[in-house]
């Protein structure tokens, strides 16, 4: 695939201006709400570049990106994940922390709360702590279609989306910002306000493109070059193996995907093994094995490792989280809202 990537790979250029977003203060902190960071204009190029420099710092050795730690009750009732990480191209040292209340509950009754801490490593002081939740609705469509940038079929045309949740609304903006040359985009959902709203986010970036929705999933899964999977748990879709056509890529970011598209693809690429391990159990055969991953995309990134190696692979991508891309984008979204005086500075530390 074509590298579009700054010829520089250990510079991020969306660090630039990296000062403006330090504070020379060691006892406040600037917190910047769900409000301030919702009200941060950022272009899906920006967040592509910011994610993909992320990834090739972090395959130069030069980010730490350390196992999550998780706790859950007895009752599952509940669960809290801790992440802490490291960015080295922008200096920054960052905790993630997410927790979520009431999973035997429907979902307009949970709880869900994420943050993201920042802390400059040159300074040694606090840059900011924000809601990370668009942090992460912005960070997942990212990778995804950088995924598809680099594993695409050769001339991709077709790309089909499964879910309107948050990562369905926003997969295909990012899609087409990555691969431009896509004609055909497909959707399959079946919440009416969820498929208003994936049209409402592609006609904002991109005017005067629409989306066909389909019910028949087996054909449009065979028509489909891409195949984004980010439905909701409890989805009864479930794309085949069969069903793909040859060169297809099909990424899993929620579910939509049966284990057969993994089990029998003819090449896996993962964010992280050893995330997929832990986290795509529910993709296991009857055994509960997984099978190995044949790379990962941060190599592929650095050009380490090949995403896709011929035309006719059909490929199985698992999208999961890595926190050094949330640092990346989260002192992004620092970087724009503190130049912009935006944030409450709390005297922590008083």
């Amino acid at each position: 695939m074509t590298d579009t990537a700054p010829a520089d790979r250990g510079h991020d250029p969306t660090a630039q201006g990296h000062d403006s977003a330090r504070i020379r203060d060691d006892r406040t902190l600037t917190v910047l709400s769900t409000s301030d960071v919702a009200g941060i204009d950022i272009t899906p190029a920006d967040v592509l570049a910011t994610v993909e420099n992320a990834y090739r710092t972090l395959a130069a050795g030069r980010s730490d990106n350390p196992r999550k730690l998780t706790v859950k009750p007895g009752d599952g009732h509940s669960v809290a994940y801790a992440m802490l990480g490291r960015d080295g191209s922008r200096d920054v040292v960052a905790v993630k922390t997410s927790y979520k209340h009431g999973l035997h509950s429907p979902r307009d009754e949970q709880r869900y709360y994420t943050t993201l801490t920042l802390y400059d490593d040159v300074t040694g002081l606090p840059l900011a702590m924000m809601d990370c939740g668009r942090i992460g609705a912005l960070r997942t469509p990212a990778v995804s279609a950088l995924l598809a940038r680099e594993c695409a079929p050769p001339a991709a045309r077709a790309a089909l989306v499964i879910g309107t949740g948050t990562q369905g609304r926003l997969a295909l903006p990012f899609l087409l910002t990555a691969l431009p040359g896509l004609e055909r985009l497909m959707l399959h959902g079946t919440h009416p306000d969820g498929i208003t709203a994936v049209r409402r986010q592609l006609r904002a970036y991109f005017p005067g493109r629409d989306v066909e929705i389909v019910t028949d999933l087996r054909e449009a899964a065979g028509a489909a070059d891409v195949v984004v999977a980010t439905a909701g748990p409890h989805t009864p879709a479930a794309v085949e193996a069969s069903w793909l056509r040859p060169g297809a890529l099909a990424v899993l970011v929620g579910h939509g995907l049966a284990p057969s598209t993994l089990h029998q693809a003819d090449r896996v690429v993962a964010t992280s093994e050893a995330q997929m391990r832990v986290t795509g159990t529910d993709m296991a055969d009857a055994a509960g094995e997984l099978p190995a991953v044949d790379a990962e995309f941060p190599a592929v990134l650095a050009g380490e490792a090949s995403g896709r190696t011929a035309p006719d692979q059909r490929i199985f991508a698992y999208n999961s989280g890595l926190v050094v891309t949330d640092i990346a984008l989260g002192h992004r979204f620092a970087q724009l809202a503190l130049t912009q005086g935006m944030g409450t500075r709390v005297p922590l530390w008083q």
